[in-house]
């Protein structure tokens, strides 16, 4: 487990401004400085090996795109509960061919909907015994990513504003 107090204080000391996280959960909020944000999850993926010994995938959004991805969830209508939705934050894009092998009948009535590089899920039934799981999109895309639900997407763009 990374702890975020330390993660703040290693970004801090390498001159990023602004560096906030949200909870226990690997969320960073930061401004990405001369880095720019091509060069930001090598930059980040460094800083965490060269000061924690941990080799971890960073996924970046910036502000504008995560303001895009919460402007709206697809399989969102009538669900309150923000913690039955969520939105897998993909590395790339994944093939048009790849997202064809995905099955929408892997686990119903969980379901997903997969736009450009997020992927919205609705569980509503809980994502506990979902067989819709991010090591199942990442094995059938050939493309890492990181899942938060509906509550932190919307929570670090209120943090964001």
């Amino acid at each position: 487990m990374l702890p975020m107090a330390e993660l703040r204080s290693a970004l801090s000391s390498r001159g990023f401004d602004g560096v906030r996280t949200h909870l226990q959960s690997g969320n960073v909020i930061i401004d990405p400085g001369k880095s720019g944000i091509g060069e930001l999850s090598a930059t980040l993926e460094k800083v965490i090996t060269d000061e924690f010994a941990l080799e971890v995938r960073v996924i970046v959004r910036t502000q504008e795109e995560l303001a895009a991805v919460a402007a709206e969830h697809p399989l969102g209508a009538g669900q309150s509960d923000g913690s039955l939705l969520h939105v897998i934050f993909m590395e790339s894009t994944p093939g048009a061919a790849k997202i064809a092998d995905l099955d929408p009948d892997r686990s119903p009535p969980d379901s997903f909907e997969v736009r450009g590089r997020e992927i919205y899920v609705s569980y509503p039934n809980g994502q506990g015994r979902s067989k819709l799981s991010l090591a199942y999109f990442e094995r059938v895309l050939g493309v890492a990513g990181t899942a938060r639900n509906w509550k932190t997407v919307t929570k670090l763009l209120e943090m964001l504003s």
